[in-house]
């Protein structure tokens, strides 16, 4: 088994998750990581053992011993770190949202092609049990014709800072680009766009809010200026369409998990109830009609699952996105194609806050016309002012 080495930029809150990840599959090697913030820094690779340590990411990819560079940062980071990556020869993984703008987020595609290397996007409900069959379900027909599909992520209060949860710069837009459709709705709006097999978008429209009380201290410190809730209506060709609500804050009590309907039969995802001997178990509910009734079934993942982790040796690469991110570097499996995916949840986000800017639909086309790089710039650092490249980036 080839041993894949890897350099991380950023050690905050996403890194240690990355690399908690990383621990757990064989034959990855953490080599180097880099951070602006010394101190932390040096805590986080004494805590991962990780030998190589620079403040400079520039330094880092000049090395020759890297497989591939795993980008942590802020949202409005990711395309010129990514497409830095990217130039200097190495494959790059780069948390989500893919970029700040759909703007942007063109440049990493583009980027990607241009150099040559694999780049993945970190769309991690895209793995597992649950969409592994739900996939199956509608690859095999199981739904027939796809019409509808409905996105949804909750929290009842849990605004990153001001509510207590992770770092300011979650919700200054000058970092993050935008709020909950950023952080949560990337997730559950990529997951249906694989299941849907990515369709081309037409139309959008949206609303974004921000109007729960918060803890005014916190909002001076944070400059918190982006969405606690967003909701959009997608229409894609073929007379599909798909509704979202993302929560940071409502008033309200939980929303169902996200749900794909078609002419045959429906599937929602959800978990069975926690119990006296630990927490529920993922579990996929598949709606269809028998001889005329109404029928139900609850599709118990995890022992498929188990089964086969037993006989499909590529099995593992399909259960979290570093897992599979791994399994293409070693050659071992095709690349689920995460950068396009990625790119139409850009579209679609930005759709949603366009339309809310322009108090109207928007068509897919004018969102390239309309979308700007908001990409961070430049840095002071402790050895001076870091220039970041200029949109493209490359």
């Amino acid at each position: 088994m080839k041993t894949i080495r890897i350099g991380l930029i950023g050690t905050g809150i996403i890194a240690h998750q990355h690399v908690a990840n990383y621990r757990k599959i064989p034959g990855v090697e953490l080599v180097a990581a880099c951070d602006l913030d010394r101190s932390k820094l040096e805590t986080f690779c004494d805590q991962y053992s990780i030998p190589v340590r620079t403040t400079d990411y520039r330094q880092l990819l000049e090395r020759d011993d890297l497989d591939a560079v795993d980008v942590c940062l802020h949202n409005n980071l990711h395309a010129p770190i990514s497409n830095a990556v990217m130039a200097a020869g190495k494959n790059c993984y780069c948390e989500k949202p893919m970029a700040g703008s759909y703007k942007d987020a063109v440049a990493m595609k583009k980027a990607a092609e241009h150099f040559g290397v694999k780049l993945h996007i970190q769309l991690n409900m895209m793995y597992g049990p649950q969409v592994n069959a739900a996939k199956k379900l509608v690859e095999r027909n199981r739904l027939g014709k796809l019409y509808h599909a409905r996105s949804y992520g909750y929290r009842r209060r849990g605004r990153p800072y001001v509510d207590g949860y992770a770092e300011k710069e979650f919700n200054a837009s000058y970092w993050a680009g935008h709020g909950a459709l950023y952080d949560m709705g990337v997730y559950h709006i990529s997951q249906l766009l694989y299941l849907m097999d990515t369709p081309p978008v037409k139309r959008i429209s949206g609303s974004i809010y921000q109007e729960l009380a918060m803890d005014e201290g916190r909002r001076k410190t944070s400059g918190f200026d982006v969405e606690e809730l967003g909701v959009g209506l997608v229409h894609f060709e073929d007379d599909l369409t798909l509704d979202i609500l993302e929560s940071w804050a409502i008033h309200g009590g939980p929303f169902p998990m996200s749900s794909l309907h078609g002419s045959e039969g429906g599937l929602q995802f959800t978990e069975s109830p926690a119990g006296p001997k630990g927490p529920g178990k993922q579990v996929l509910r598949y709606f269809s009609e028998i001889e005329g009734y109404p029928a139900e079934s609850l599709l118990d993942v995890s022992a498929e699952a188990y089964r086969q982790s037993k006989i499909d040796p590529n099995h593992g690469y399909y259960q979290d996105s570093q897992a599979h991110w791994i399994g293409v570097l070693r050659g071992a499996i095709e690349p689920i194609d995460t950068p396009k995916i990625a790119l139409q949840t850009m579209l679609i986000s930005e759709g949603i806050f366009l339309s809310e800017q322009l108090k109207r639909e928007i068509t897919a086309d004018e969102i390239p016309e309309l979308s700007q790089s908001i990409a961070v710039r430049q840095q002071e650092t402790d050895f001076g002012t870091l220039d970041y490249p200029p949109y493209p980036f490359y």
